[in-house]
This record gives C-alpha cells, sequence and structure tokens, in this order.
C-alpha cells in the first residue's frame, strides 16, 4: 500500500486478543450491565441494576433543570460519573468541564452557551446562570461538548453525537482488547478526551472503573491501584517522564498488565523502556474532535514500527491529503461550537477530520507524525517547526518551544544560564542558524494543563 493510500476498514487490529462481542444499542445498553463502578476508598460497587437506580435517580434530577445544556463540573467522582451517564440517557446534552475553572472562564463560557445549570464546580456559579430566551434548542445528536483547551484560552467547544461516543467506545474496546475482567483507574481527568475514553470504553465492555482523584505521584494513587488490582495504567507523555524519575517498575504491581500512552510524543527511549516492562505497552494517537482514539500501535508491532501511533481503530481509515493527516469514521465530532446557537446545528464534517497534524502513513498503512501544521514559527525569516525542535531535543528531559517576534523560546527544566547557552547552541549548530535566534529558558517545571499536557499559552504569556 503506497503512502497516502487509504487503510481499509476489514484490516483486524493485530492484537493477541480478542474481546467478545460488545452490545453496540446506545444508550439503552450504556453502560453494559456488568460493568461496575467502584470508588476508590469506599466499599461496595454498583454494577447492573444498582448503577441503573442511582442513573435513573440522577436522570430525575436532571429533569427538575429548565431544558437545554447543562455544565458539569466533571471530577474523577461518583456525582460527576452518574450526572454524565444520566444526561446520556436523557438525551441533554452534557458539557464537560475543569471544575476548577476560574471564574471569569467560567463566566465567559456562561454567557456564550447559556447552559440550564451549572453543576459540580468549585465555587458557586448560581450568579453565572443565563437566560435561554430565544436561544434555539440542541441538535437531537447532541451529546457532549468537550473544550478544546484546558483552563487558559477562549475555548470552542467539540460537538460530539450519541454515535460517535458510542462508535469511539466499542473501538477502543476493540483494539485495545477491554473484557469483562479489566480494571482501569481514573488516572487523567474525566473532562479530557482520553480520560473520558478510558471511562466510556470499559463501561462499554462490562468492565471496572475505579474512581479516584489521586495523582501519579501520589502514594494513595498506588495504594489504591493495588487494592484494587488495576490491570491498566492510561498516561500521557509528561506523565512518563515522571514514573521515570521515580524509577516506576511494572513488576511492583503484580496485577498490572496494560499501560497505553497518548496526548502528545512520547520519546522514543521511553517507549522502549516502558515496552520492555509491561506486559502490554500501546501508544494510541488521537484528538477531542475524534471523540478521542484515532489510531493504537499494538504493543506486539512497536519494535517493527518505531515511531509509529498505529492503525486506525477499527470502523475508521486514514489517508493523506497534502502532508495532513485525514482521518474518516464514525467518531468524529459534528462540529465546533462558540456559542448558543452553534448547538443546534447538525453534522458538519460528514465523518471527515482534517486533524491539522502532519505525518505519513507505510506500506502496511501504520500512521506517522512528523509535525503540526500550526506549530510554526519563523527564525531571521526561515520557517521552522516547533514539534521538530521538541525532538531534537528529546535526548535532554522535557522541553517546550514557543514562537516569540523573529525567534523561538526554548523551556526546558533543569537548565542554568550555561547550559541554556549551550543548548542553543547546539540549536544554530544543527538547524544552519544563528544560535541567537534561540532564546532558551530553564525552568523547575513546565507548567501543566490539567490533562497533563503542557500548558503552551501559560508559557506564551511569559515571553
Amino acid at each position: 500500500m503506497p503512502p497516502g493510500a487509504q487503510t481499509p476498514e476489514h484490516l483486524p487490529h493485530p492484537d493477541a486478543r480478542t474481546p467478545e462481542r460488545l452490545p453496540q444499542c446506545f444508550p439503552q445498553c450504556f453502560p453494559h450491565p456488568e460493568a461496575r463502578i467502584v470508588v476508590a476508598g469506599e466499599p461496595g460497587v454498583l454494577t447492573g441494576d444498582g448503577l441503573s437506580a442511582r442513573i435513573a435517580s440522577t436522570m430525575q434530577a436532571l429533569a427538575a433543570l429548565p431544558p437545554g445544556p447543562v455544565f458539569c463540573g466533571m471530577r474523577n467522582d461518583l456525582p460527576s460519573v452518574l450526572r454524565y451517564l444520566a444526561a446520556l440517557r436523557a438525551g441533554r446534552p452534557i458539557a464537560l468541564l475543569d471544575p476548577d475553572l476560574p471564574p471569569g472562564a467560567l463566566a465567559e463560557l456562561a454567557a456564550r452557551f447559556k447552559p440550564a445549570a451549572l453543576l459540580g464546580f468549585t465555587r458557586a456559579a448560581d450568579g453565572l446562570r443565563r437566560a435561554r430566551g430565544g436561544t434555539p434548542e440542541p441538535h437531537p445528536d447532541l451529546a457532549v461538548l468537550l473544550a478544546t483547551s484546558g483552563s487558559t484560552g477562549n475555548p470552542k467547544l467539540v460537538r460530539l453525537s450519541r454515535s460517535a461516543v458510542s462508535a469511539n467506545a466499542h473501538a477502543i474496546a476493540t483494539a485495545l482488547a477491554i473484557g469483562p475482567g479489566e480494571i482501569a483507574p481514573t488516572s487523567l481527568p474525566l473532562y479530557y478526551s482520553y480520560g473520558l475514553s478510558v471511562l466510556n470504553s470499559h463501561l462499554a465492555a462490562g468492565a471496572t472503573v475505579v474512581l479516584t482523584d489521586a495523582g501519579l505521584l501520589e502514594r494513595s494513587f498506588w495504594t489504591m491501584l493495588d487494592e484494587h488490582r488495576c490491570t491498566s495504567l492510561a498516561a500521557v507523555p509528561y506523565q512518563y517522564e515522571m514514573l521515570r524519575k521515580l524509577r516506576f517498575d511494572p513488576v511492583e504491581h503484580p496485577a498490572l498488565t496494560t499501560m497505553t500512552q497518548a496526548g502528545g510524543r512520547l520519546r522514543p527511549d521511553l517507549v522502549t523502556e516502558f515496552a520492555a516492562k509491561a506486559q502490554r505497552f500501546l501508544v494510541m494517537y488521537g484528538q477531542t474532535e475524534a471523540t478521542a482514539r484515532i489510531a493504537v500501535l499494538p504493543h506486539d508491532r512497536l519494535a517493527a514500527k518505531p515511531g509509529s501511533v498505529g492503525l486506525a481503530v477499527p470502523g475508521g481509515r486514514l489517508t493523506i491529503d497534502d502532508g495532513q493527516v485525514v482521518y474518516h469514521g464514525p467518531n468524529v465530532m459534528m462540529g465546533y461550537a462558540e456559542t448558543a446557537d452553534d448547538l443546534a446545528r447538525g453534522d458538519d464534517l460528514g465523518g471527515v477530520l482534517r486533524t491539522g497534524d502532519l505525518g505519513h502513513l507505510d506500506d502496511e498503512g501504520f500512521l506517522y507524525i512528523t509535525g503540526r501544521m500550526k506549530r510554526i514559527a519563523k527564525v531571521f525569516g526561515v520557517r521552522v517547526n516547533l514539534d521538530d525542535i521538541e525532538h531534537l531535543l528529546r535526548d535532554r528531559g522535557p522541553v517546550a518551544a514557543t514562537s516569540g517576534d523573529d525567534r523561538v523560546t526554548v523551556w526546558a527544566e533543569g537548565l542554568d544560564a550555561d547550559g541554556c547557552t549551550t543548548l542553543a547552541r547546539r540549536l544554530g549548530s544543527e538547524l544552519r542558524l544563528h544560535w541567537s535566534g534561540f532564546d532558551v529558558r530553564g525552568v523547575d517545571r513546565l507548567p501543566l494543563l490539567g490533562t497533563g499536557k503542557i500548558d503552551y499559552p501559560a508559557l506564551e504569556a511569559r515571553t
């Protein structure tokens, strides 16, 4: 298959295990009747009729609200998950947002989208409610709204249909061979598409989700992981950097068999290191605009496909158009929303997502991401790709590159003044540009969004 060709939809995903057939009705069969929710630190398990009763009770509470979408401060806790599941079952659109949004950012979003209610936020939100008079009702297919960025900026909302959420949940469960015996902790925020996809795929497959707000750097997280015999762990590149510093070894957690990575490029040496330690280490690629996952690289193809993010998830396919990665699949968003009026729109994209990422496909249809179309800066008039700079410096630990006035600012953890000068000269030499075009700054820690991704707007604000 030549580069740019489509990945055949019938191509089986190469994984050693095959999950049993998953229910396709949604949301009536979601969660799966055998799905289980456990709250870390609390006794008991919610499943079957007990879980359905709690969802039904929450549906009654939502029914008492005015018509329209609901804003949910989405925590890794049971009330948030019940609101989410109840909204899906009731057919009410729900926006899953950072519960710790600054008051100004939350007020701005409420003014634009006029939610029926704001639930679960850190700060009292009663004064932020906006009358929905004159606002068209949301489209009947609309199910979930996710922000395109974290707590900074002026985010658009991604409009996801019920069919998109369902399709991606089942595709991930198939690609990752998630069965009823799997147990996953909430190691990522549930308002982040990657974290939400862990919840959705496990509940769709009749598996178990352990709710915890503890982070990977907290001892209580690992105590919980062992107590509940969690079988998988999902993390983003920065978390894997931290795990390496902590000398994490999966052998110390006997039940842990699967580790997944998405949310950006993980350094090749870390992929190799964790793949050697874990029974299954799966590299994944996705975007919020595709509900979550677009491609998965199975553990048994890591050695043969270094640097690849894998094959399209079941039901999807990939093409390359003038260097840009284009994804086709049922999990593609309906489109963006910037105001309440946009929530009434139908499907704008028809299942085709131009990702904004640069890449290529090999002769087997495996995808390789090479950069970001908009991550471009100019140094003395020469175009440079900021992702390429970060990739070039992958051997020296966490770094981030941002654009400035005719120069690039590089932020590097744990670097002193001499180290900054040395790094700038290295960049100048390797990119054949004068080193003064690179402003290298040492930082103790790169700022992160709640999703674990680098907070580039926060860095740009410092320049």
